[in-house]
């Protein structure tokens, strides 16, 4: 008996994921009794199908895989929300096993999707979702699932760390590294779903549905991104004794998730402090395991198509054993998202004001008129004669005095020259 495999998407982890079928469909036979079978192709242009050696089995219609009784796993690796959702969502209407790598559609329409699996009783699987090639979702879901997960924090995001990377190490400014990550592949023409934290809220979302058995959606990550960050706050943090990544946190707390993503400050003794150019790091603290940390390359065609293809097996033996889904949706508790304002932290807040007397003291006074308390203050030069750079650190403060206090000295007539940087701590 195989298992008929129809693939929609046949770019650079649908052509890599087609060349491990041809490459190894013997070897997985023969190690672990599966045979898998390759029967349809789907994508726009036959281009991508006849590249990797089968064209015979290309068609530009996905109808005609999801209404092929004889296919039983359809993997999808169009990626997106439109004709993705269509695909995956009449997949498992027609009885099909689903195998994606489609972060947005599980952090979007996850309840939707599961929803549909359980109603016809197959599997859907996502491990390429989130960070490529490392296994994290496989082990949430059964390695660590005997133990109550406190926090899931994360590097998600490459073309993000690449530019951190960059800038820290070689002092480069935003726009000149943003350039560079483009040139080389790291970012796309638009980066706006890397470089504002769009991909890493995806993926935190899925994290946190699974972590904490509770339905976390993208709309419920407070979401910011690296682009006013530039060299002297890297400096700076370095300086202070720390490092300053995108990350991805959720933590479970009292009254709810905590769910965000932003830069932070990390320090330099933490793990995550060392993962650097575009790999990608996941820690993951449970009350039996303790503190463990999956780390690797978290994008790119070969370890994208090494998880599809994890989950592939994985469900093709299920399907050949006659096993049902062992692990569906888990989203059963309902917890609160606690919201961005109630959040307590320390905050390293960087404006450039006019290099003139008093403006250090009405910004003192605005910091206290919102009960903030600073830490120390600091004064670096720019590239304007007639500008500083003027860096806060605080004391434990709340997020939404943070807020208040941002709010004044923005609306203040010729007080901040740019968009202030907000970084916060984690300790």
């Amino acid at each position: 008996m195989s298992v008929r495999i129809g693939l929609v998407g046949t770019g650079t982890v649908g052509g890599g994921c087609i060349d491990i079928i041809q490459k190894h469909r013997d070897d997985f036979k023969r190690h672990y009794g599966v045979d898998i079978e390759l029967a349809r192709v789907c994508s726009r242009t036959p281009k991508g199908a006849e590249a990797h050696g089968v064209g015979h089995l290309f068609t530009s219609d996905y109808k005609d895989i999801v209404n092929d009784p004889d296919i039983d796993l359809v993997v999808e690796l169009v990626g997106g929300t439109g004709i993705a959702h269509d695909i995956v969502c009449d997949a498992l209407r027609a009885g099909k096993n689903v195998v994606t790598a489609n972060k947005a559609l599980m952090a979007t329409a996850g309840e939707e999707v599961f929803a549909l699996a359980e109603e016809a009783g197959v599997e859907v699987a996502f491990e390429a979702s989130v960070g490529g090639g490392i296994p994290i979702i496989d082990p949430l879901k059964h390695s660590l699932i005997s133990n109550e997960i406190s926090s899931v924090l994360g590097i998600v995001n490459g073309t993000t760390n690449y530019m951190l990377t960059r800038m820290n190490e070689d002092g480069m400014p935003y726009d000149a590294v943003l350039a560079e990550a483009q040139e080389k592949g790291y970012a796309e023409a638009d980066p706006t779903a890397d470089v504002d934290g769009f991909d890493a809220a995806a993926k935190i979302a899925i994290l946190a549905s699974i972590a904490f058995n509770s339905r976390v959606s993208m709309s419920d990550v407070s979401t910011e991104g690296i682009r006013g960050i530039q060299p002297v706050d890297l400096k700076t943090a370095h300086n202070m004794g720390y490092a300053v990544k995108l990350l991805a946190l959720a933590h479970r707390l009292p009254e709810g998730i905590d769910v965000r993503v932003h830069p932070t400050m990390i320090p330099l003794s933490h793990q995550l402090a060392h993962v650097n150019g575009v790999d990608n790091a996941i820690y993951v603290t449970g009350d039996a395991v303790g503190e463990t940390m999956f780390f690797g390359a978290g994008a790119g065609a070969g370890p994208a198509a090494s998880a599809v293809m994890g989950d592939v097996l994985e469900v093709s033996r299920h399907i050949m054993l006659g096993v049902p889904p062992i692990v569906g949706c888990t989203c059963t508790d309902e917890l609160p998202i606690v919201p961005m304002g109630n959040l307590e932290t320390r905050y390293y807040l960087r404006f450039v004001v006019p290099d003139r007397a008093g403006v250090l003291a009405t910004a003192a006074e605005v910091f206290a008129r919102h009960d903030v308390s600073l830490r120390s203050v600091m004064q670096k030069g720019t590239r304007q004669r007639d500008a500083v750079n003027l860096i806060f650190i605080t004391h434990t403060a709340r997020e939404a005095n943070i807020r208040a206090v941002l709010d004044e000295l923005t609306g203040m007539d010729d007080m901040v020259l740019a968009d202030p940087t907000v970084i916060r701590v984690e300790d």
